[in-house]
């Protein structure tokens, strides 16, 4: 009955215009017509609970029966939320003041409620901090963040933090001298999601986020993305961005990407284990890691982590998704 009332209602929200330029776009590319594009369309939504966008996305197009159950859609996806994340305690986690309370142990960096904090409070944090970040306590995918340096800003910059009302100030973080190297001008994250039942907490996927060009390094943002074989920290697939490019050496520092090794990775699996523990009735996060030469650390938790950027077609051995991993780490048969 679940599964027909999210089929349902997302029918009735569907955007149907831009779902026939899907249609269209898969059409040029593979030459099939656009009626048995739109009835295995329709198949998808029904059997996988795949949207339209999943279907374009993933190339369901493209796979097999055996392939397309291997994907993890977004009605999948959200099934595994509403299951397995408490609604109750998601904002313990999604608000990011919150967030830095309740994971104060591996944040491993100085941070200031700026709608909380005083004048003086102000100063002292910019003062101690000469280069440090403002992030929007409710921002999504790099948006809003800015890095600030006392050195170069003309103005009042207590009123100007002022200005933006509800956010986070934070101690930049300097990443590992390897990660450094291969994208100096964003902190490239590891984004690793884990799903926790009682206390164990098990690594279910993983991928690195790199910059190019820009201080941020989300996929949404300008950036690219990679999975990482979350057995040994290794890549072994080249990077994507959003207009589809693919990288296996990074265009602007000529270090490889594929092949690369993440550092400190077991100090990795061990710290979003540890952080999996505090507030496991949120039993899915996508745990967002900056990996500095004196260990690992967390920038934020992810309680709705996405279902598509760990299994697009250029990632996949063979067209598997990674709806396998999360089948196993749930016990799922």
């Amino acid at each position: 009955m679940g599964k027909l009332r999210y089929l349902l209602t997302r029918i009735a929200g569907m955007n149907y215009r831009q779902m026939f330029q899907k249609i269209d776009e898969i059409h040029e590319k593979s030459g099939k017509m656009k009626l048995v594009i739109f009835l295995d369309m329709v198949w998808c939504g029904l059997v996988y609970q795949a949207g339209y966008m999943d279907y374009w996305l993933f190339e369901m197009y493209e796979l097999n029966r055996a392939q397309r159950k291997t994907v993890i859609t977004r009605g999948i996806n959200n099934g595994f939320i509403k299951r397995h994340n408490d609604p109750k305690f998601m904002p313990e986690i999604e608000d990011k003041l919150k967030f830095a309370h309740n994971f104060s142990d591996f944040l491993h960096r100085g941070w200031l409620d700026a709608a909380a904090a005083s004048d003086e409070e102000l100063r002292a944090f910019t003062e101690k901090y000469p280069v440090f970040m403002i992030k929007p306590v409710d921002g999504m995918c790099g948006k809003g963040i800015e890095k600030i340096n006392t050195a170069e800003f003309e103005g009042d910059l207590t009123e100007y933090i002022r200005e933006h009302r509800n956010v986070l100030l934070e101690e930049c973080v300097v990443q590992h001298r390897e990660l450094m190297a291969l994208h100096p001008h964003s902190v490239n994250t590891c984004r690793v999601i884990t799903f926790t039942k009682g206390n164990v907490t098990n690594v279910v996927a993983a991928y690195l986020r790199i910059g190019n060009g820009r201080h941020v390094d989300n996929f949404n943002n300008g950036g690219m993305v990679v999975p990482i074989e979350e057995d040994r920290g290794e890549i072994i697939y080249p990077a994507l961005d959003k207009t589809n490019r693919l990288y296996e050496v990074h265009p602007l520092t000529g270090i490889a990407i594929k092949g690369f090794k993440i550092p400190l990775w077991d100090e990795v699996l061990d710290i979003v284990k540890q952080a999996g523990q505090v507030i496991p009735q949120v039993g899915i996060v996508g745990w967002d890691v900056c990996v500095t030469d004196n260990g690992p650390l967390l920038i934020e938790g992810n309680d709705f982590p996405g279902h598509d950027i760990y299994q697009l077609p250029p990632h996949r051995t063979d067209g598997i998704g990674v709806l396998p991993k999360f089948k196993r780490a749930m016990d799922i048969k």
